[in-house]
């Protein structure tokens, strides 16, 4: 697909504005998921839906799976898709976090090498493509020890393939203790770099509490008191021409975005790229981002069972359903919908003094948006 144009949505002239509740689109059911928790959620130009299962402690016998018929099918069903009972961490899955299918059907798997949130096995954090046809890795990437800390835990991906020989990828780094941060990649010779590291935008908010049923959301253990839970640069998404990437750490209510353009020029200093960062006001506290063909941008309201549309001067609550309890990936479609999943994050027992109260199943949902993918190609 070529390039759209994107919206003159007025973004120079922009200043923060509150987001606006306004009524909203259906939210359809599409599966129901047992077992394990998933995160990420994908859609291939074919239609085909994919998820993925991080090693968070549910023990998930496959990383990567697709949906099909209501069922989940490891995928590719192969021993690289076990992410136990493997000392080789470069060539099988540990913990995946995120997963991206692009024009070219090709499935982009985003392994924190961190099962647990530990520090990533070196050589397990890496950006795997495999062919969605044969199921046949074809690319695999793995990440400098400058590049992907001991604190780094790489959460979710966008991809331009216009810019470089062979494309760039754009990662989160959503560290719980180090610097966040933007992992910059190019993806003909696998050369990353760090930009906005420990930067203000990639980081979390100090004074961000955020509130479920009433009750502030905190690391509880069992025993000790309660703990402010900070999490750095997690949502991220690009523009339909490719020039702006925006992106939120999740402990926090505000929207970033920067040029692409300085983020990958090479002689661009720190300093010259947080200058270039535009604060784009209160959105709501989310985990996932996604961009349409059209350059609209949604967030998930994890405070408030929804999700929110901008484009480019104000928000918009385009769904609220209890059934969107903790909307975490979001995803367009090729066929006009926002694909999400409904994991109950905040119901883990790490929030709850040892006590899981989530309720199976976890849930993927859909709002119809009336807008394609964006496919920078």
């Amino acid at each position: 697909m070529t390039r759209i144009a994107v919206l003159a949505l007025g973004l120079s002239a922009l200043v923060p504005i509150a987001p606006v509740a306004a009524v909203a689109e259906p939210v359809e059911l599409v599966a129901e998921v047992r077992g394990a928790m998933p995160t990420g959620i994908t859609v291939t130009p074919g239609g085909r839906i994919f998820l993925n299962f991080p090693q968070w402690g549910d023990a998930s016998p496959f990383a990567v799976a697709e949906l099909v018929g209501g069922r989940l099918v490891p995928f590719p069903d192969t021993p690289f898709n076990q992410p136990n009972g493997t000392a080789d961490p470069v060539d099988h899955l540990l913990s995946v976090q995120s997963v991206v299918a692009d024009a070219m059907d090709r499935l982009w798997i985003l392994d924190t090498g961190a099962p647990g949130f530990a520090a990533p096995v070196p050589g397990g954090a890496k950006l795997v493509a495999v062919d969605v046809t044969t199921g046949d890795v074809v690319r695999t990437i793995t990440f400098a020890p400058d590049v992907v800390l001991p604190s780094t835990y790489l959460n979710d991906v966008r991809f331009d393939f216009g810019t470089g020989e062979a494309g760039t990828a754009y990662i989160t780094d959503s560290s719980l203790s180090g610097p966040g941060g933007i992992i910059v990649v190019d993806l003909a010779t696998g050369t990353a770099r760090r930009r906005l590291s420990g930067h203000a935008s990639t980081m979390p908010d100090p004074e961000f509490v955020p509130v479920i049923d009433g009750e502030p959301l905190m690391v509880r253990p069992a025993e000790g008191p309660a703990q402010p839970w900070r999490v750095a640069s997690d949502g991220i998404a690009i523009s339909p021409d490719g020039a702006t990437l925006y992106y939120c750490a999740l402990s926090s209510r505000r929207l970033y975005a920067v040029p692409t353009a300085v983020l990958l020029d090479p002689e661009a200093s720190e300093e010259e790229i947080a200058a270039a960062v535009r604060d784009l006001g209160e959105k709501g506290a989310s985990d996932g981002l996604a961009e349409d063909s059209i350059g609209r941008i949604y967030a998930g309201d994890y405070e408030n069972d929804a999700i929110r549309r901008w484009d480019g001067r104000r928000w918009t609550t385009i769904a609220q359903d209890t059934r969107l309890d903790w909307p975490d990936t979001l995803a367009v479609g090729p066929d006009g919908y926002l694909y999400v999943t409904a994991n109950q994050l905040e119901r883990q027992a790490v929030f709850h003094g040892g006590i899981d109260r989530r309720v199976q199943p976890y849930r993927v949902l859909r709002v119809p948006i009336g807008a394609g993918p964006v496919h920078l190609d």
